[in-house]
């Protein structure tokens, strides 16, 4: 492979800050079109029922149900109930005994009373699934609570589960994320006792999205991605000595892609959304996300949905088994006080010492008793989300509680109710009594309630939080799919008969599952010595 000098690389920086802009002039123009809409036509402030733009444009948000209408109009006195859904303390709050440290809240189940374990999901599922959803999906530019046409929203990754996270656009195009040394393989680093991302002068990483150095554990992934690919890379050429860089950097990314893919679609979407739910979709079809061929999109009611996950996350990990001198590193996910220092107690990323790694045995299941779970998938959130780091924030602004975030969210895409997709869908709606809770914090919301809320209720209810029932997993559960069958790149598209050819642990190609990933990437437990 040629190493581009600095002319073509300023040349193609260039080509992409022109492109940028040329993005930026057609959301403008977008929105004055919408503005004019509503000046004229006198509709309201939301472009769901003049619609004039293809709905279902790559490179920007849209929507999965056209003409239902918002939850709740856009008052302060809605915003402020939002807000008092998703503080600190709230209906949302586990109230987890942070006090007790995070070992206690590993170790003792009286003190997670209000968030119990799902024993059907290893912890690492819910770190896979915000690895998948950075792949596909990075809102750069709407406003929290801010009326925003989703349509003149730019998607900064593309709507395919191709991993642009991990291999940004290219060697040539991206050379800092890759080996000087051997530049179709992507960099790696130590700055412990295993491997890190490489990082600057201030450790930030160096790579395709920074959303993916936001905490260790994500941290972790991306680095077993990197060297799994590299892995790929010594594969290839073990298989074919004369093939040329280009081809090998090719059929290494091939390869670690669809193994990827594999783990989506045969691992990771059964726990979230349910066996039957897949085979629905898969056999079935799907009924409500219908994108162009070749043009996959982010419907915001997948982009505010998925964030289920979060109700998966637990308060405190144990990253690994010895890496805090010789002794087990247990930590909360994110802890304030720990704000400036070198070596933080939590689990942010951009530090750098021994503990700072994650030992995946905690995180998925080798076989041995050192697994640890998720919480379940319901209304009870993990009370570390309630106050998070400001430097985990995008834009580094409160508020700091993710679900206050999530919830304002509904008021920035004019979301439905999950009541009225429920009945789109043709599927049980919860009872007033079922959300009668939220009557006291806002009205209606007990009969028109915000969907990522009524998602995790219906969860709760109806599939004991083992994983999302009927609205929640349909929305994902066609999205993601879809997104698998409309790439023509996709193992399920190019060649859908194709089982994975990295050795599984049963032996099966068929059973290729994470910790098979983990392995072939060097970074399980036996290659570690742990």
């Amino acid at each position: 492979m040629k190493i581009v000098n600095h002319q073509k690389a300023r040349s193609l920086k260039d080509k992409a800050l022109l492109k940028n802009k040329v993005l930026s002039i057609m959301a403008i123009a977008v929105t004055a079109i919408f503005v004019v809409g509503v000046v004229v036509g006198g509709f309201l402030d939301r472009e769901v029922h003049a619609q004039s733009v293809d709905m279902t444009l790559p490179n920007r948000f849209g929507r999965m149900f056209n003409n239902l209408p918002p939850f709740a109009p856009p008052t302060n006195t809605v915003r402020s109930a939002l807000i008092e859904m998703g503080k600190a303390g709230g209906i949302l709050d586990a109230k987890d005994n942070l006090a007790a440290g995070p070992l206690a809240l590993i170790a003792d189940p009286v003190l997670n009373l209000n968030n119990p374990n799902n024993n059907t999901q290893t912890a690492g599922t819910t770190f896979m699934t915000q690895f998948m959803d950075h792949d596909i999906t990075f809102d750069a530019s709407s406003r929290l609570g801010r009326i925003t046409p989703p349509v003149t929203v730019t998607n900064v990754r593309t709507a395919n589960f191709d991993l642009d996270t991990v291999y940004g656009d290219g060697p040539i195009a991206f050379p800092s994320i890759y080996d000087p040394k051997d530049p179709i393989k992507l960099r790696i680093e130590s700055g412990g006792l295993f491997e890190d991302l490489p990082r600057d002068a201030n450790n930030q990483a160096i790579i395709a999205d920074p959303r993916n150095d936001q905490h260790l554990i994500l941290t972790g992934l991306l680095a077993a991605f990197h060297l799994f690919h590299n892995n790929a890379v010594d594969l290839v050429r073990s298989q074919s000595p004369n093939i040329s860089n280009d081809n090998a950097f090719r059929e290494a990314r091939r390869l670690t892609t669809w193994h990827y893919q594999w783990t989506i679609l045969h691992e990771f979407l059964p726990l979230i959304i349910g066996q039957d739910m897949v085979d629905d979709i898969l056999t079935n079809g799907r009924r409500f996300y219908n994108p162009l061929p070749n043009r996959g999109f982010i419907p915001v009611e997948f982009q505010v949905g998925y964030r289920f996950g979060h109700s998966m996350v637990r308060p405190s990990y144990r990253a690994n088994l010895a890496g805090d001198n010789g002794q087990p590193f247990f930590a909360f996910i994110f802890d304030p006080s720990q704000d400036g220092q070198p070596d933080p107690s939590d689990l942010r990323s951009g530090a750098r010492a021994p503990r700072r790694f994650i030992g995946w045995q905690t995180f998925f299941d080798f076989g041995d008793t050192q697994i640890r779970r998720n919480k379940l998938t319901d209304t009870k959130i993990s009370s570390a989300l309630f106050n998070l780091p400001l430097q985990t924030i995008p834009e580094g602004t409160p508020p700091t509680s993710l679900i206050q975030r999530n919830l304002l969210r509904h008021i920035t895409w004019q979301l439905p109710s999950g009541q009225d997709i429920a009945r789109r869908m043709g599927v049980p709606v919860l009872s007033r009594n079922e959300l009668a809770e939220l009557r006291s914090i806002y009205p209606t919301f007990d009969t028109s309630t915000p969907l990522w809320y009524y998602i995790l209720k219906e969860a709760e209810l109806k599939e004991g939080g083992l994983h999302l029932g009927q609205v929640g997993g349909r929305i994902v559960g066609e999205v993601i799919i879809g997104l698998l069958q409309v790439d023509s790149t996709s193992y399920l598209k190019a060649n859908p008969a194709w089982v994975p050819t990295i050795p599984t642990r049963t032996g099966r190609p068929e059973d290729f599952r994470m910790v098979d990933f983990l392995t072939f990437a060097g970074v399980d437990p036996i290659s570690r010595g742990q």
